[in-house]
């Protein structure tokens, strides 16, 4: 006695079979690859570098490459999910490479920027000293007190006089009278 019938059999068996080929198709199909995962990572390892992550973070961009070569290595297998999941990983260790250098060269430059300033305070403190010590070698000035105290302007005198212009030297003609003795203008 049979409780199913034929052809319900056999639509069982072809449910069960178009289930199982779903799932081996299922199985089969990988995420696409991570293209832009892979740019992204190389992106920022390049920025990394023009950072100057080389000098002053070099095992983190060393890690950071290590990470991507392996996404490379990824992404040639096909194993696209790890590939994505390690070009993550190398951008994010990139990302790192590059905040640190710039940390290690804003470092540098305030060291350079401080000692240059100790520089020249202590230049500024040699030339104080050395004028403090001609201002000490200078004997001070001795105050005559007959002499004259001195003038800053001082005044023409009153006896003097412009004469008038020689007649017949480029003067045509003897300048008119405008007060002044001498008959200048």
């Amino acid at each position: 006695m049979y409780f199913f019938s034929p052809p319900a059999a056999r639509a069982r068996r072809l449910l069960v079979a178009i289930a199982v080929l779903a799932l081996a198709l299922a199985g089969c199909a990988t995420a696409p690859p991570p293209n832009d995962l892979m740019n992204l990572a190389q992106y920022q390892l390049q920025a990394a570098r023009d950072a100057g992550a080389a000098d002053y973070a070099p095992v983190d961009l060393g890690f950071a490459q290590d990470k991507f070569q392996q996404a490379q290595a990824a992404m040639e297998a096909r194993k696209y999910a790890d590939a994505a999941s390690l070009a993550e990983e190398s951008g994010a260790d990139a990302e790192l490479a590059r905040v640190k250098a710039r940390l290690g060269a804003a470092r540098a430059e305030m060291q350079s920027k401080l000692q240059e300033n100790t520089r020249l305070r202590s230049e500024g403190e040699q030339l104080a000293a050395q004028q403090q010590q001609m201002e000490q070698a200078a004997p001070a000035p001795a105050i005559d007190s007959s002499a004259p105290p001195p003038v800053g302007d001082m005044p023409a005198p009153s006896a003097s006089v412009l004469s008038a212009p020689i007649p017949g030297a480029d003067n045509p003609a003897p300048a008119a009278s405008s007060g002044i003795p001498g008959g200048q203008p």
